[in-house]
């Protein structure tokens, strides 16, 4: 059997989009802090690395046992937690970076700057959707009860009701009379069903 493939720089895997997704996080803090305006590039940027970064590693979920035999046989690589902390160290810092940022821009009265309320809005929005997964996978447990369902298909229908009328404005060129708190509640809505996925 062919031993695995080493990863980048023969650190953990995951351990380089880590310290990316921890740079690009700095730098949009920084700017936001400085009151400088955010490059439309590094805003995309930073809600790519988020969602990539929190969607989970492995696709399929293995019990324990299976998992190790496995990994010991070399068929599926090792999975080491990335920069050798410990699991969802690197999430939890992240989710603390963005509410830091919240806080301080908040006590010197810089919450409420366009770029600010932007990326906070869509960074909450995406991470109060994978909070609502977390949950919910917690209540069902290992079976999808129907209020889960229910949940699943309401998420569903509101966020493309949403997508669908901003859309629409967008297509038949009624985007300046769509509110822009509509608009960003609409993306806002977006993100979270994401998260929530």
């Amino acid at each position: 059997m062919a031993s695995p493939t080493r990863p980048p720089l023969g650190i953990p895997n995951g351990s380089v989009r880590a310290l990316l997704t921890l740079q690009i996080v700095a730098v949009v803090s920084y700017q936001l802090v400085m009151g400088h305006e955010i490059e439309p590039v590094w805003t995309e940027l930073l809600m790519i690395v988020l969602a990539h970064y929190f969607t989970s590693r492995r696709f399929v979920h293995l019990a324990p046992e299976v998992l190790k035999h496995l990994e010991d046989e070399g068929h599926i690589e090792v999975e080491r937690h990335p920069l050798f902390l410990p699991r969802y160290s690197v999430r939890l810092l992240l989710v603390a970076a963005f509410a830091g940022l919240a806080v301080y821009l908040y006590r010197n009265g810089q919450i409420l700057n366009p770029d600010a309320l932007s990326i906070l809005g869509v960074v909450f929005s995406y991470l109060l959707g994978v909070a609502a997964r977390g949950v919910l996978n917690w209540f069902s447990g290992d079976h999808q009860a129907r209020p889960a369902q229910l949940w699943e298909d309401m998420k569903a229908l509101a966020v493309l009701a949403a997508m669908a009328f901003t859309a629409g404005g967008y297509l038949l060129g009624l985007e300046d009379r769509l509110p822009h708190v509509f608009r960003n509640g609409t993306l806002g809505l977006v993100l979270f069903y994401f998260g929530s996925r």
